[in-house]
């Protein structure tokens, strides 16, 4: 299930972000994109557009948490944010339970919950249930991560998701972020290196980016997590749409790597 996800997933959600930019209200659209909500009428818990996501993520004024199952979550998730279900399997029941260790039992705790967009009902049911469980400053991004992927907004992979996509996906690419030197000691076996050290000079020209289909899963880790997202930055700016960065060392991704 997991495989057939992370396969998936850069399609899938290029196509639901386009569904969702037509059905976002007119007025809010004639603002910005990244200003814009679904406006869903007679909902328990208000929605946030791009924007305040961007800005909850910046500021930490809120604790963004991914709604969706745990084998979503590791495929690919906004970076940054929590996951609600802490477990393999775990039953929607104790996703408020999950939430309520993720604030230490503090119900203000203000909370942006977001799912698979449109037409997911994960963010919608947890928000009420959490209301219902006493929860008070509950707010959803509805246009989910469909959404987020289609605006370039950084995507984080766990490690779980990371070992399964390196052995199965033949089409996707991978892109050390670490100097040529340590790329040059060592590097895991069919991945490409593009220094972040060397982005202001070189920029991605030494990216073998594909030139056809910007839908190609790219996958960027480094030597930490910060090397790692400068690369995810930088790629962020082009017109590829399947991208996502490691946030962990590379020393305990290779050791990953050799031992599964």
């Amino acid at each position: 299930m997991l495989a057939r996800r992370l396969v998936r997933a850069g399609a899938a959600g290029l196509a639901t972000a386009i569904v969702i930019a037509t059905a976002i209200d007119v007025a809010t659209a004639q603002s910005s994109v990244y200003q814009a909500t679904l406006a869903e009428p007679n909902q328990k818990t208000p929605e946030v557009s791009t924007e305040e996501v961007r800005r909850v993520l910046a500021d930490g004024s809120a604790i963004l948490v991914d709604a969706r199952k745990r084998s979503e979550y590791v495929a690919g998730h906004i970076a940054g944010a929590k996951n609600a279900a802490t477990e393999p399997g775990s039953p929607p029941a104790t996703f408020v339970a999950a939430v309520e260790r993720l604030v230490g039992g503090d119900k203000a705790k203000p909370l942006v919950l977001y799912c698979n967009g449109q037409y997911c009902q994960a963010s919608r049911q947890l928000s009420e249930q959490l209301v219902n469980a006493g929860f008070t400053n509950v707010r959803r991004y509805q246009l989910g991560i469909p959404m987020w992927r289609a605006l370039n907004g950084p995507i984080e992979i766990e490690l779980e998701g990371f070992l399964l996509l390196y052995k199965i996906d033949q089409t996707a690419l991978f892109f050390d972020a670490r100097s040529a030197v340590d790329f040059a000691k060592v590097s895991l076996p069919g991945t490409h290196n593009v220094p972040a050290d060397q982005l202001a000079t070189d920029g991605l020209r030494k990216a073998p980016m594909p030139s056809e289909d910007f839908n190609t899963r790219i996958v960027l880790f480094g030597h930490d997590s910060a090397q790692a997202r400068a690369l995810a930055d930088a790629v962020g700016k082009t017109p590829f749409q399947n991208v996502s960065y490691f946030p962990g060392t590379f020393d305990a991704l290779s050791a990953a790597v050799r031992t599964q």
